[in-house]
C-alpha cells in the first residue's frame, strides 16, 4: 500500500509554486530511478526534524504557544513527547516550507534567536530530509521569565538536611 500525502490547500500550492525550482544537489537526489519506486516524506516527519533542530538552539524555551505548552506538560508527565509541537511543514515534491512558533527564554535577543532557529531548521531539513527549504517562518509567541528564587529556601533545605 502506497502512502499518499493529503492534498494541500490552495495557499500551500501557491507558496510552493511561487518559489524557484530546486537547483541544489538535492534536486538530483530526488530524481526518480527507473524500476526502484518513489519516496514520499510526510509532513509529520519534516515537522519532527525541524522541531528537534529548533529545540537545540539555546534560548528556545518551548515550541508552541501557551496552550500547547500546557498540553506539553501533561504529555511530559505521562512520558510522551511530541517533537512536532509548534511546527507546521508544507511539503511539495522537492521543496518544503516550515512555520515554527516558540517561546523564548528571557534575556535572549529575539531577532538573533529567530535567525539561529531559521538556520538550524534549514540545515537539518536539507541535510536529513533532502528537500530544498524555501522558507522558515518563526513566530515568537511569548517570553519565559523564570520565577524568582525564594529567599531562605536553600537555608531551609540545609537545616532539614542537618536534622
Amino acid at each position: 500500500m502506497e502512502y499518499q500525502n493529503p492534498q494541500p490547500d490552495a495557499g500551500v500550492e501557491r507558496r510552493l509554486a511561487t518559489s524557484q525550482p530546486a537547483t541544489s544537489h538535492h534536486a538530483a537526489s530526488q530524481a526518480p530511478v527507473p524500476g526502484h519506486g518513489r519516496t514520499v516524506i510526510a509532513e509529520t516527519a519534516v515537522a519532527k526534524v525541524a522541531g528537534i533542530a529548533a529545540r537545540a538552539v539555546p534560548g528556545v524555551y518551548f515550541l508552541g504557544s501557551a496552550p500547547s505548552r500546557a498540553l506539553g506538560a501533561i504529555r511530559d508527565a505521562v512520558g510522551s513527547s511530541d517533537h512536532a509541537a509548534g511546527v507546521r511543514a508544507e511539503v511539495g515534491e522537492t521543496q518544503v516550507a516550515v512555520d515554527i512558533s516558540l517561546v523564548a527564554s528571557y534575556g535572549t535577543p529575539l531577532h538573533s534567536l529567530a535567525n539561529q532557529v531559521r538556520a538550524a531548521v534549514y540545515r537539518a531539513v536539507e541535510e536529513l530530509v533532502g528537500l530544498q527549504v524555501i522558507e522558515v517562518n518563526v513566530e515568537i509567541t511569548d517570553v519565559y521569565v523564570a520565577p524568582p528564587a525564594k529567599a531562605g529556601a536553600p537555608a531551609v533545605a540545609e537545616r532539614e538536611a542537618l536534622l
